[in-house]
């Protein structure tokens, strides 16, 4: 068995890659980053998530190896450089709103497309995204933070339907959507102050969740969002 992180350079994703690698469960454990950076125990390698190309050799190197049956997505853009959450529809901007989805949804789609192919069909395999609460639409009540927002309705849809064509082709297959709850990396950062501490999580900690999480999910939960204490986000 093999498992993939992509986005394993940033906190979560570093995070999750250990954990994957502290459980000893897989045979190779291969962390997918922007930078390569190394991590002990993985096999590093480098790529832009938006690149089709750069995707597609990565997955001709890792197909190489054997089947994987861990797919995880940890990657993804909140603010940063010019992009800042929208407190109202006045501070939307078409430059920002492309970065948003580039990043958080159009780089999952683009991973599902060259990992999907390399999991079992009958064996169990997981493919999950970080997602987030306020990606939910029924859920919504405050407004705001458009993009951000939007970019992770869409990926939920996404996940949605990689869950019925796999469904079809791999039985044993299960895709899902992760809410990592809030954590104490540069991503939330600015966004921390009204978070009680004991809702506000380490790495470490959302990362060993989302894991527990990961364990006990079925094929008939395919296709949902869960969060970090395994509790279903509504869509």
């Amino acid at each position: 068995m093999m498992a993939v992180i992509f986005g394993s350079s940033g906190g979560i994703g570093r995070a999750l890659t250990e954990g994957v690698i502290a459980s000893g469960a897989y045979t190779a454990v291969y962390a997918v980053s922007r930078s390569g950076a190394a991590i002990d125990g993985a096999i590093s390698l480098m790529a832009d998530f938006t690149d089709d190309a750069q995707l597609a050799a990565v997955a001709a190197e890792i197909g190489a190896a054997g089947p994987v049956t861990l797919c995880l997505v940890a990657s993804g853009l909140l603010s940063g450089d010019g992009v800042s959450p929208e407190k109202t529809y006045r501070a939307l901007s078409a430059d920002a709103f492309a970065r948003v989805f580039a990043a958080n949804t159009i780089a999952p789609a683009l991973i599902a497309k060259h990992m999907l192919p390399l999991m079992p069909k009958a064996e169990r395999s997981v493919f999950a995204a970080l997602s987030a609460r306020v990606g939910s639409i029924s859920d919504n009540r405050l407004g705001g933070w458009h993009a951000y927002r939007a970019s992770k309705a869409a990926l939920n849809m996404l996940i949605r339907n990689f869950a019925i064509e796999q469904a079809r082709r791999a039985p044993g297959s299960i895709c899902i959507g992760l809410h990592p709850g809030t954590v104490d990396t540069g991503l939330s950062k600015a966004f921390q102050g009204g978070v009680p501490g004991e809702k506000l999580f380490t790495p470490a900690q959302s990362a060993g969740y989302l894991l527990g999480v990961i364990d006990r999910l079925t094929p008939e939960e395919s296709g949902k969002c869960f969060d970090w204490a395994g509790e279903e986000v509504p869509a």
